[in-house]
């Protein structure tokens, strides 16, 4: 049985030109102003400023200049110059200060180029803006909360937002992203290239929503983050069944946003979901990378490190008091899992229940799905047959694996196996992942 883990549910996702001085703008680090490459040790520790800090430094320097592509700008041509001033001078005391006070000169000087923007200028070098010295790179977190609200914009596409949250607030290179989601890096440059135009011609401000707007923008930005570890979670195609590092990343974005909103239960019933999740992740594959089923799984092996911290994060939402959300009914789904001793040890009625609460505050075929498969293991297979065949009725999962794989599962249970085979067979053919299809394979295989 295709045991429900309480994580996310496969959620297809997926996210021009990048570069600075000579490349694409943000999309990692530059080459040095000089055009020699700078030495590794040099190079590595302009990349770690860069990929801790790129997200306050893209959004402080889009506070300073109100323009989001010209503050990617300035940043890469600021790691640009780092490459070159670091190597010859050591790495400085207060590197993003650094990186921050040479973009900001550079701004002044493009500026004063630019005749079109002199009436800017004069509020910039002069005493309206702020001196090197006021520039604080630990006072910016709500100019962070802002560059998440703007990558996660309403009015971007739902690729888009996935995209540009990697890029401007994780940091990723186009070359990661693209790897991320299995799509060309021209596609993935486009894609954030028309993303940036899309926030122009909006004219879409850097600024935090208003606190009035900021609950209902947050849920964007929970289901971006959510697409983000979904995809690493359990990958919809290619050869690996997990991207750990891909996942992981959107756990660092959920601890940043719980940081900057503490007071919001669903950012930390998201966080808690995706801890719990991943703390399955070192027993969900074998040695060679094929997919091991819940029930199959060795459980010491999973990381009671993330367990207790999703757990406490599932306690911070709760005590909230304003009740789970989708996010934190979920998490409290993979609690039960990753607190049970068995998979016959789990509570699977109240996962059960669980799941009738999550129908009734965020519908989906998926979420009925999964109340099929936890109904079939509280009560038996005939339960929850019922369930699925209205699925498979009104056409709700068109084109999944997984309706057919549950209902082949089912099917084998109940002894039905010449249709158990047929359902198994179309879920088969239908899965994009080659380690899923491996599993669905066996089954079939195991069918007498």
């Amino acid at each position: 049985m295709p045991a429900t883990g309480g994580g996310p549910s496969p959620t297809p996702a997926d996210g021009p030109p990048a570069g600075a001085p000579p490349g694409d703008p943000a999309d990692g680090v530059a080459a040095p102003v000089d055009g020699r490459p700078a030495d590794p040790a040099t190079r590595r520790a302009v990349e770690a400023v860069w990929r801790i800090e790129s997200a306050r430094i893209v959004s402080a320097l889009a506070r300073y200049t109100g323009d989001f592509a010209l503050a990617e700008d300035l940043a890469q041509e600021a790691l640009a110059e780092a490459l070159v001033s670091w190597q010859r001078d050591g790495t400085p005391d207060r590197p993003v200060g650094w990186l921050l006070s040479t973009a900001r000169r550079r701004a002044i000087d493009g500026f004063r180029r630019r005749s079109a923007l002199e009436r800017r200028y004069p509020l910039l070098a002069t005493g309206e803006a702020a001196p090197d010295e006021d520039w604080d790179p630990d006072g910016i977190d709500d100019d962070v909360l802002a560059l998440i609200f703007m990558s996660c914009h309403p009015v971007l596409a739902p690729e888009a937002r996935v995209a540009l949250t990697l890029r401007a607030v994780g940091g990723l290179t186009s070359e990661e992203i693209a790897r991320a989601f299995l799509i060309p890096v021209p596609t993935l440059q486009a894609r954030i290239t028309r993303a940036k135009k899309t926030i122009a011609a909006a004219r879409i401000a850097f600024e935090l929503p208003a606190a009035a707007d900021r609950r209902d923008r947050l849920g964007t930005v929970l289901s971006v983050l959510y697409v983000i570890f979904t995809e690493g979670s359990t990958a919809t195609s290619g050869l690996d069944l997990v991207r750990a590092d891909l996942a992981h990343e959107a756990i660092r974005l959920a601890r940043m946003l719980t940081a900057l909103l503490p007071g919001e239960p669903e950012a930390h019933g998201l966080l808690a979901l995706c801890e719990l999740t991943a703390a399955r992740f070192p027993a969900r594959t074998g040695p060679d990378g094929e997919a091991i089923l819940l029930e199959d799984q060795d459980r010491r092996r999973w990381d009671r490190a993330a367990i207790r911290r999703g757990t406490a994060a599932l306690d911070r939402a709760s005590a909230l008091g304003r009740g789970l959300g989708p996010y934190g009914l979920q998490a409290a789904i993979a609690a039960c899992h990753d607190t049970a001793p068995s998979v016959a040890g789990t509570d699977w009625e109240r996962i059960v229940l669980l799941y009738e609460a999550l129908g009734r505050v965020a519908s989906s075929p998926i979420v009925e799905l999964n109340r099929a498969v936890a109904v079939s293991m509280a009560y038996g297979p005939a339960r929850a047959l019922p369930i699925v065949d209205d699925l498979v009725a009104t056409d709700r999962l068109a084109g999944s694996h997984l309706l057919p794989a549950v209902r082949g599962e089912l099917l084998s249970r109940l002894g039905r196996h010449p249709e158990a085979r047929a359902e198994l067979d179309l879920a088969a053919r239908l899965c994009r992942n080659d380690r899923e299809r491996s599993v669905l394979l066996r089954k079939i295989a195991g069918l007498t």
